[in-house]
């Protein structure tokens, strides 16, 4: 007889804990063991929450090469069948090997259930000796488990779930983050309503009053925010590194809808828009997406969404500030070109009105498709096609962390019939589609890539760009971590050209997530390493940093109502000179609004007490001592970029922390 050391990690998450008896089988080239029940010297406890317990599991002879394992559990008399968490099982063979196989699992049922060794395989590297426990069962489970569905037509698919339990458990909140998700969520309205203000569908009779609701909840940059709200150069600021940076582009040329002259910009004849034009002096933000779409009703009035055309041009003393602005796409008497030089009211409802079209733009596509949508997509197609053993799955795996929830929550909760964005937002309803589809319709690869996205704006210069700079130095840094993992395990193009189930990945996304556009140029297939280092890189930017930089300065932009209104009740202006503090009042929503938008960015701006930030891999899935040295290093990279952040921020009246890689989240988690 022979004997294997099993050494079996209980994860260390609230209700890991199982009382089951724990069974397993050990399989290898040579045969596999009897299935063995895990009885220690621990008993009952050998499987509490963080336990590591030793088990002896005897062979009459070597089974070679271990393969993988089976693991089971069984409920006893008078206990229920519960959910365990296991991290990891590590087995010592008599030969003195070391097998370890990561698991990262909660095993909820009686079922069998299967775990590879933790040595990454591509499709083509699999084992003949493993016979009936190939990975296409595994394939064929999870494509079971995770169905796609078509929650609307012209947006990509999502999962198919009912509600948050008929979720797998792998997928599913924790505890902890459940238990203060719902917190947060049931807690956001909880001072509003006992001041009355929930159901309130009166108008602000005086900024004040705004001010009053604003207190309960405050962040030092919020703060700011209402401080410096009507200032130019803090409006020109936010396009820049508020929490929709990816509008503004470099511009060239004045669109012909746009009638901007000298005079109107430049009155005393110091410069002209050409020459500023030519200098690189001059930017644009067009909100045409929003062209057309059907403006909400709410509390029985009808709102207003306006498609604004912004002019901006870079001062001598290098800050950003707003010098033109046209309301609507189309040039006409009643469509005045708003100026600097106006009123003071003239000029500040025509912010007003593009700041509520940016959060139109900001939410449905920056926010919503952008991040949440794709990574969603990203997700299923892995769990679909990529089984545990393969080397994208691993790289992948911690990225998709609460994702699938997260959505179908915001489904539920934001974009339903019933949700807060469709009843408070300008956009909500049937334009929320609208501007989905077409902003689906106009999304494109290289917009999704940072490097490319940039240069295609032309705003590699424009100054005090800090997404920009932070994050293609992440962009960069994640990316040297991915050319090394992938790099590592494919040697040649033609292993990658191999790999079916990596060309079912990318294609299941093309299909189901691009909905078969070509024109996105999203590949249908990779070719070779560096396509597909690149594709990852762009997955992993845009389920970490990319969803950090557009959601967590939402209430910090947004809390403030008048910064940020989610929606406005009364046209813009025909003809100016007409606006006052009162006409300003009267166009901000309704009291019961603004106090539902208020509570919903901030549940959507909080961080969980179980924050993971990017580069740290609680879950071990890589066991070789390459990948481990590469995520070392990728992890060393982020935090010497943390610290340059955090210095550069003690000098910047505005910190901009977003893409410090200490407060990115690892996965779209909220």
């Amino acid at each position: 007889m022979v004997q294997y050391e099993v050494t079996v990690f209980t994860g260390d998450r609230l209700n890991s804990t199982t009382l089951n008896n724990v069974f397993i089988k050990l399989v290898g080239t040579d045969g596999e063991s009897d299935r063995t029940w895990l009885m220690g010297l621990k008993g009952a406890s050998s499987f509490v929450r963080g336990a590591v317990s030793k088990f002896k599991v005897s062979c009459p002879t070597s089974l070679g090469n271990l393969l993988l394992i089976e693991l089971d559990k069984k409920s006893l008399p008078l206990f229920p069948e519960d959910a365990w968490f296991c991290a990891k099982v590590e087995v010592k063979s008599p030969e003195g090997n070391i097998y370890s196989f990561p698991i990262y699992r909660w095993i909820a049922d009686s079922k069998v259930h299967r775990f590879r060794d933790g040595k990454a395989l591509r499709v083509f590297e699999d084992n003949h000796h493993l016979g009936r426990y190939s990975r296409q069962q595994e394939i064929q489970q999870r494509e079971e488990d995770y169905r796609w569905d078509a929650y609307a037509e012209g947006i990509p698919h999502s999962m198919k779930a009912e509600n948050p339990s008929s979720l797998p458990y792998e997928v599913q909140f924790s505890f902890t983050k459940t238990t203060e998700f719902l917190y947060t969520a049931s807690t956001g309205l909880t001072e509003l309503k006992l001041k009355g203000l929930d159901n309130c569908k009166e108008k602000w009779d005086n900024i004040d009053s705004i001010d009053r609701v604003f207190c309960c909840k405050k962040t030092d940059i919020s703060e700011y925010v209402q401080e410096h709200w009507k200032e130019d150069a803090f409006f020109g600021y936010q396009f820049l590194n508020g929490v929709n940076p990816m509008l503004i582009q470099l511009c060239t040329a004045l669109p012909s809808n746009f009638p901007v002259t000298d005079d109107m910009v430049f009155p005393h004849g110091q410069c002209s828009l050409a020459d500023e034009m030519k200098k690189g002096n001059i930017f644009l933000c067009d909100y045409k997406r929003l062209d057309g779409v059907k403006a909400n009703t709410i509390n029985g009035k009808k709102q207003y969404l306006m498609t604004p055309l912004v002019l901006l041009h870079k001062a001598p003393d290098d800050k950003l500030m707003p010098i033109a602005i046209q309301l609507k796409q189309t040039p006409s008497d009643d469509n005045p070109i708003f100026l600097p030089t106006d009123s003071e009211y003239d000029w500040l409802i025509a912010k007003i009105f593009v700041r509520s079209a940016d959060f139109s733009e900001h939410q449905l596509n920056v926010h919503l498709l952008r991040t949440h949508l794709l990574a969603e997509v990203f997700a299923v197609s892995l769990l679909r096609n990529v089984p545990m053993v393969h080397p994208l799955y691993k790289l992948l795996k911690p990225h998709t962390r609460y994702s699938l929830q997260v959505n179908l929550l915001a489904r539920s909760l934001l974009i339903s019939k019933t949700g807060s964005f469709t009843q408070f937002a300008a956009s909500g309803g049937e334009g929320m589609f609208t501007i989905l589809q077409r902003s689906v319709s106009s999304m494109t690869y290289s917009s999704l890539c940072m490097p490319d996205d940039i240069a295609e704006r032309g705003v590699e210069a424009v100054p005090n760009f800090y997404y920009r700079d932070d994050g293609l130095k992440i962009w960069d840094i994640i990316h040297r971590f991915v050319q090394g993992i992938l790099s590592y395990y494919y040697k040649t193009d033609s292993e990658v050209e191999q790999d079916s189930e990596l060309q079912k990945w990318i294609l299941d996304i093309f299909e189901h997530g691009f909905l078969s556009q070509a024109e996105t140029g999203i590949p249908q297939t990779f070719t070779c390493v560096t396509e597909l280092v690149k594709f990852v890189t762009m997955v992993i930017f845009t389920c970490s940093a990319q969803h950090a930089a557009v959601n967590y300065g939402q209430y910090d932009y947004g809390g403030w109502m008048p910064n940020t209104p989610i929606s406005l009740q009364r046209p813009p202006p025909t003809t100016k000179g007409t606006t006052s503090e009162a006409t300003m009042l009267a166009t901000f929503p309704d009291v019961n609004v603004t106090v539902q938008g208020m509570a919903t960015v901030w549940l959507l701006s909080k961080q969980s007490s179980d924050f993971v930030p990017l580069g740290q891999y609680p879950e071990e899935h890589f066991t070789e001592e390459i990948p481990r040295k590469i995520l070392k290093d990728f992890q060393m990279e982020l935090e010497d970029l943390s610290l340059v952040i955090k210095a550069r921020n003690k000098r910047l009246e505005i910190p901009y922390t977003y893409m410090d890689p200490s407060e990115i989240e690892n996965s779209m988690a909220i």
